[in-house]
C-alpha cells in the first residue's frame, strides 16, 4: 500500500515532526510519496528538511498553466467526477460564505492530486491539518482518486470548524487522527457523535532513542530556553514583560529565544524598552540539531502560549531532561503538570514571573528529577515508533476495506 502525504507548505521548519512520522511509516513498510500545494517561502536552515525538499513533489509552484489544462481534459474524460467536484466545491464556499477564488484553485489542485496519484500508484493520502489540503484531498477523492484521511492539531483549526466545512471533511473521510483527547473531543463537537468510529488518537511523536540521556548540569545559572515562531500566539511579549518583572529581584535570569516570525519587532521593542539586552538573547531560527543543544543545557523548556495544540518541542524537552514551563490550555494538560514542570493560566504575566522564579530557586536535583519524569512521559506516549504503528493499523484497515 502506498500513501500519499499531503501537505500545504512542506518542508518548514516547524514540520520536523511530520518528516519523523513518514520515516516511522517507511520503517514500517509503508512507501510514501511526499507532496505538497506550495514551497515554503523562507529560508530552510536543516539540512534534513532541505533534503526532503529535492523528495518533494510540488502540485502549485510553477503549475498554473498545467493545472488548467487539467480541468479541461478532466471535463472531457471524466465529466461525472468533475460534477461531484465541483458540487463539494460549491458546498466548501456556502460553508465559508465565500471563497470563490481559492475554492477554484483547491478544485484545480484536487485534479493535479488526482493525477500525481495515479501516476505514482497511490493508493491513500494523508494531510496533517483540517485545512486546505484535507479541502484538496476530499475534491481529489469525488474526482475518483483515492480516499483520505488527516490529522488534526489544532488550535486555529478548532476555532470556527462550520467555516471550514470540519464536518464534511470528517464525513467523507476514511479516518481522522486526533492528536490529544482534547482535540478528539473537538472534533466530535464538529462532527457529531456519529464521527465517533472515525476518529483515532495517535499523538505526535519523536524518536526518543535519538535523544541521548543527557546529563547537563542544572548548576550555575543555565537559561530558560523558548522555541517557537515568534507570533502573537507564542505570547513571547507576555514573556518578555515577565522576564522584567523577575529581573528586578533575580538580576542573573537569562532567556535564550529560538524562532523568528511576525512579532520580532514587538519583542525586540519591548527588551529595549525594559532594558533586557542582557538577559534575553534572540537567537532567530535554527536547525534541529541546535534547537536540542540549546535545550539540553537549559534550564527549562519556556512556552507560555496562549493557543496551541499540543508542541512537540515540550516533548524534545522532556526527551533531553528538561522540565516545561507551559499554560494550561489545549493538550498541554495531558503532558505536563508540577511533577515535570509549571503548568500556569495562559495570558498571565504575573503567572510567568511566578514560575520563572520558582524554577530560578529549585535546586538542582530536583529539576533533573522533573526532567526524568518528563522523559518517561515520552517514552510512554510519544515515542514515534509506536505512534506510528497506531497510524499504520488504520493504513491496514483501509487497505481491507
Amino acid at each position: 500500500m502506498r500513501i500519499g502525504y499531503l501537505l500545504n507548505t512542506y518542508p518548514v521548519t516547524s514540520s520536523t515532526f511530520i518528516r519523523r512520522e513518514m520515516e516511522a511509516l517507511e520503517n514500517l513498510g509503508f512507501p510514501i510519496k511526499r507532496l505538497a500545494i506550495r514551497r515554503w517561502s523562507e529560508p530552510l536552515v536543516d539540512k534534513r528538511d532541505k533534503a526532503e525538499q529535492d523528495k518533494t513533489t510540488y502540485i502549485l509552484s510553477g503549475q498554473i498553466p498545467r493545472l488548467i489544462f487539467g480541468f479541461f481534459r478532466e471535463a472531457v474524460t471524466n465529466p461525472m467526477g468533475l460534477g461531484r467536484a465541483i458540487c463539494g466545491s460549491l458546498q466548501l464556499i456556502k460553508n465559508a460564505r465565500g471563497g470563490l477564488v481559492r475554492n477554484i484553485a483547491y478544485l484545480l489542485e484536487a485534479i493535479s492530486l488526482k493525477r500525481h496519484a495515479a501516476a505514482n500508484s497511490i493508493d491513500h493520502i494523508h494531510t496533517h491539518f483540517s485545512t486546505n489540503a484535507a479541502a484538496v484531498a476530499l475534491l481529489s477523492h469525488r474526482l475518483g482518486g483515492p480516499g483520505y484521511s488527516f490529522t488534526v492539531h489544532g488550535p486555529d483549526e478548532l476555532i470556527d470548524w462550520s467555516l471550514s466545512s470540519l464536518a464534511m471533511k470528517v464525513r467523507e473521510a476514511r479516518f481522522v487522527v486526533a492528536i490529544s483527547n482534547f482535540c478528539k473531543s473537538q472534533l466530535l463537537l464538529a462532527a457529531g457523535p456519529q464521527a465517533l468510529p472515525k476518529i483515532k488518537i495517535s499523538r505526535c511523536g519523536l524518536p526518543v532513542e535519538e535523544f541521548d540521556k543527557r546529563n547537563e548540569s542544572f548548576e550555575g545559572n543555565p537559561p530558560f530556553v523558548s522555541v517557537g515562531r515568534l507570533c502573537p500566539q507564542k505570547a513571547q511579549v507576555l514573556l518578555i514583560e515577565a522576564v522584567a518583572k523577575v529581573a528586578a529581584t533575580h538580576p542573573e535570569i537569562r532567556v535564550q529565544m529560538i524562532g523568528d516570525g511576525e512579532s520580532r519587532a514587538d519583542v525586540e521593542a519591548a527588551i529595549n524598552r525594559h532594558g533586557l539586552l542582557r538577559n534575553v538573547e534572540l537567537l532567530g531560527w535554527r536547525d534541529n540539531h541546535e534547537v536540542c543543544e540549546n535545550l539540553a543545557k537549559g534550564r527549562a523548556l519556556l512556552l507560555p502560549s496562549i493557543a496551541e495544540g499540543l508542541p512537540v518541542v515540550i516533548m524534545e524537552a522532556f526527551a533531553l531532561g528538561r522540565p516545561v514551563i507551559s499554560t494550561f490550555i489545549a493538550g498541554i494538560p495531558e503532558l505536563v503538570d508540577n511533577k515535570c514542570g509549571w503548568i500556569i493560566p495562559a495570558g498571565s504575566v504575573d503567572h510567568i514571573a511566578e514560575a520563572l522564579i520558582q524554577a530560578l530557586e529549585t535546586p538542582p536535583k530536583t529539576l533533573a528529577k522533573m526532567g526524568r519524569e518528563g522523559r518517561q512521559r515520552v517514552q510512554e506516549m510519544h515515542d514515534i515508533q509506536k505512534n506510528a504503528a497506531i497510524l499504520a493499523e488504520n493504513f491496514r484497515d483501509v487497505r481491507k476495506r
